[in-house]
């Protein structure tokens, strides 16, 4: 296990929200360098078990050598269909931290910074067929302004877009730092990073369809969950954490829930306590917990 590769945030909020039994069964869907899984075992008996997922080839030499963990190299919006296929029908808890890890923004080549120059990537599985080159390059400009709207919350989203299809068609934009060019007038110095920041961002959402797989992750949660399991989830983007807060408050992403006759409604969960954020000390030893909002939610 690397804790280099990821330093986990929120470590002992998140994994005192799931509310450990010895000998529960329990998920963390988005492993990276281990921490979180590393402290679930810690706190697990003998006949416990930890299911972990990560889809990036690279988090697999973080694999925990113990009997009680199996990792799997995959996508946690399939939490369901593997979960079935190692005879796991329901579990005590799953714990999510849907960030970026550390590795994948700080190798160079995987595309993830805004800090290096590197081919346009952003793939957090290499298997994946779409990369950050396909979007920037091959979408359409009505798309691209959608993307940079709704994902980087771009205000002159639209003039970014043209911008990018006016310079591709002279020429394929293949990295950073030509894309870095290609929008040169959109980067003031003193907002160079935050714009760039929220750019990459959006990008990134749409490359690994992030959006649609946390909703698919989130729709399955109430089947798998058993009654008083535990939700342990981190946001790192108001999108996000929306659709996480909405989901916890009414088990669907847009509307209110339906009231029966006697005004109550049928939810899938209730929240355990309010919204948590890293401490200004965890802020200070690990910059990237910023943004880090956590919500703890129990199956009813």
């Amino acid at each position: 296990m690397e804790l280099n590769y990821h330093k986990p945030v929120l470590l002992k909020e998140t994994v005192d929200g799931l509310n450990i039994k010895e000998d529960g069964v329990y998920v963390d869907v988005t492993f990276g360098g281990g921490g979180h899984s590393a402290e679930i075992l810690k706190r697990l008996g003998d006949r416990g078990k930890l299911f972990a997922f990560d889809q990036d080839e690279d988090a697999l030499r973080n694999a925990i050598d113990d009997k009680r963990f199996t990792l799997i190299n995959e996508n946690f919006r399939f939490i369901k269909r593997y979960l079935k296929f190692y005879g796991i029908k329901e579990v005590d808890g799953i714990l999510g931290d849907f960030g970026v890890s550390s590795h994948q923004f700080d190798e160079a080549e995987r595309g993830f910074s805004t800090r290096f120059d590197a081919e346009l990537d952003m793939r957090m599985s290499k298997k994946s067929e779409i990369s950050a080159f396909n979007v920037v390059n091959e979408y359409s400009e009505v798309d691209l302004r959608k993307v940079l709207s709704m994902y980087g919350e771009l205000k002159n989203a639209g003039s970014i877009a043209k911008t990018i299809v006016e310079a591709r068609s002279q020429a394929p934009v293949k990295t950073s730092a030509e894309l870095k060019k290609v929008l040169s007038r959109f980067l003031p110095k003193f907002k160079e990073h935050k714009i760039l920041a929220q750019i990459y961002q959006a990008v990134r959402i749409e490359v690994n369809r992030e959006v649609e797989v946390l909703k698919e992750f989130l729709l399955q949660t109430p089947e798998v969950l058993k009654k008083g399991g535990r939700l342990s989830l981190i946001s790192y983007h108001s999108l996000e954490d929306r659709l996480v807060k909405r989901f916890i408050r009414g088990g669907m992403f847009e509307g209110e829930p339906e009231k029966d006759f006697y005004g109550n409604t049928n939810v899938p969960f209730k929240k355990v306590g309010g919204l948590i954020t890293p401490s200004p000390e965890e802020i200070e030893k690990n910059n990237r917990a910023r943004s880090a909002k956590l919500r703890i939610a129990e199956r009813i």
